[in-house]
């Protein structure tokens, strides 16, 4: 078997974001794209002689091409073994929980996670490290300068390896070894929370509904929810994996997840509802007409953590991205436990994790998890609702309301307006920086200004400071206005606007958002000119 050196001319824009790098598949497609920036991974993290690499994806359009060239590219660069999924599947928080039991050097992840699939969607890839958690930025750096000069890349003539069944082949002298997908991760999930409770809520009656919006975790929630808890056949729906979604946008929000969304709002609606995203590691929980609040979400687990057996012991603290919500901040507190805020992306997470700072960690874009793994996990957040249910026995509006009257209600919604021009979207940050000067102090509507600044974050751990990463409005009463561009998507950019208030008067917490922060949306208007500059009078998606 021949080991190839293919030249190759050095791309300049594979710099990877907070979640990987990101392309329209027909980028990806092009000469040498995906073989330069694998190589360029390889050379960065130079894996010692008879390493194993994990890898899998979400099942999108492209998955199983990629994973046959990463196969023989680690073939020639010296790997002994690689871990791959069945089918070319593995759920982003799977593979962090593969990574970490077999203890190998890492895994590339193949997912633009709730991005739209299919020959003209988006494709993805990161390399995520021994810990199992997302390549911290000193490694996506390195990887990106290596890749501006590299020549050439490393590759087997041979082949394409059988995915589809379970069991080991070699390729050359390395050995492929397809897994159970599922296996490993379910495990796992039955070591952290009380099956026979859960068991026991859906015999007596319960009714659920899970959405998989025909994306990665819908083996996950067959395997868990229906052959192992018992829930009917039928409970998870779009639960075949297709590489384009079904053409549908496999991100959990009440926007993109509208089946689940009018069926929860049914007037025979099921107890509790959810949902996942493309590789697996985001969630939306409802219950019966009502929807939870991903920040409020991360709070309700981090109060009610105990009556998990995994967590039976208290948490270490929680941490939570800065746009996310206060809310957890006032369950740490009353338990006494540290919360940090971090810069958005679950690599911020890693190091706290690690340190044993912190058990739960949560960002308002629908991403929970905790120190099982170093992903947020989807499905493991519905468990979590499950075990809160099983062992309350309350509706989940009912345990909402009650969480609100305890700990007071961080009023709280994201406006996203996504595929903008990049121009505008620069400007409307430049025009709110512009704002800045002068404003702590001045009174907008009913608010007082208290401070604006842009986050930056030094990491407790390594000491390693992360700037621009959102631009802040804090008022003397608690609440805030938060501008920042995502970088998720592949086409334009996508501007959120995050506005919070603190209810603590439980007479008035149940009003609905939209309204509450009506005068905090007026001031964001007016402080960015956001509909003047974009001609746009709504958001894209409201959460």
């Amino acid at each position: 078997m021949n080991i190839g050196i293919v030249a190759t001319t050095p791309f300049n824009d594979q710099k990877p974001g907070t979640s990987g790098l990101r392309k329209k598949v027909t980028v990806f497609q092009s000469p040498n794209y995906l073989e330069n920036f694998v190589q360029a991974v390889f050379d960065t993290i130079s894996a010692p002689p008879g390493s194993t690499l994990v890898l899998g994806g979400d099942g999108r359009y492209y998955n199983r091409e990629a994973i046959q060239t990463i196969l023989r590219m680690a073939a020639a660069n010296g790997f002994a073994k690689v871990l791959v999924g069945q089918g070319g599947i593995l759920s982003t928080p799977a593979a962090s929980c593969v990574i970490r039991k077999y203890g190998t050097c890492g895994g590339l992840i193949l997912s633009a996670s709730h991005n739209p699939g299919g020959p003209d969607g988006d494709f993805g890839i990161k390399y995520n490290t021994g810990n199992g958690g997302p390549a911290p930025e000193k490694i996506t750096d390195a990887i990106y300068a290596r890749s501006r000069t590299l020549t050439g890349y490393r590759i087997v003539d041979a082949p394409d390896v059988a995915l589809d069944r379970v069991g080991s082949s070699a390729l050359g002298d390395m050995t492929v070894e397809v897994i159970d997908p599922v296996a490993d991760y379910a495990e796992l999930m039955e070591s952290l929370f009380d099956f026979a409770a859960l068991r026991e809520l859906i015999a007596g009656g319960f009714r659920l509904c899970f959405d998989a919006m025909h994306a990665v975790t819908g083996p996950y929630a067959i395997e868990i929810l229906e052959r192992r808890l018992g829930a009917p056949a039928g409970t998870v729906i779009n639960g075949v994996p297709l590489p384009d979604f079904g053409g549908g946008h496999p991100d959990p929000n009440l926007t993109y997840a509208d089946q689940l969304v009018a069926i929860m709002y049914a007037e025979d609606a099921p107890d509790f509802g959810a949902a996942s995203d493309g590789d697996g590691d985001r969630n939306m929980i409802l219950g019966r007409h009502f929807f939870v609040n991903p920040s409020d979400s991360l709070a309700v687990i981090a109060a009610n953590a105990t009556l998990a057996p995994g967590y039976v012991h208290g948490i270490a603290g929680i941490a939570r991205s800065m746009p996310t919500s206060a809310a957890a901040d006032r369950v740490a507190e009353k338990l006494g436990v540290p919360c940090y805020e971090t810069p958005t992306g679950w690599k911020f997470f890693g190091n706290l994790m690690d340190a044993g700072r912190v058990t739960l960690c949560g960002e308002e874009s629908f991403g929970t998890g905790s120190s099982h793994v170093r992903e947020k996990d989807g499905l493991w957040a519905v468990l979590f609702w499950l075990n809160i249910l099983a062992k309350r026995r309350l509706p989940v509006e009912e345990i909402v309301h009650r969480h609100w009257a305890e700990f007071g209600r961080n009023v709280y919604s994201r406006h996203d307006y996504e595929a903008l021009p990049i121009e505008i979207a620069n400007g409307i940050m430049a025009q709110v920086r512009s704002r800045f000067a002068g404003l702590p102090g001045q009174r907008c509507g009913d608010y007082r200004v208290k401070f604006c600044d842009d986050f930056i974050y030094t990491d407790p751990i390594d000491g390693s400071v992360s700037t621009g990463q959102g631009l802040r409005v804090g008022f003397e009463d608690g609440s805030r206005i938060v501008f920042r561009l995502s970088g998720t998507g592949t086409e334009g950019a996508t501007l959120r606007l995050y506005l919070e208030a603190f209810e603590a008067d439980p007479a008035r917490q149940k009003v609905d958002a939209q309204q509450a922060l009506s005068g905090l949306i007026a001031i964001a208007d007016e402080l960015s000119q956001l509909k003047q500059r974009t001609g746009r009078e709504r958001p894209t998606v409201i959460t």
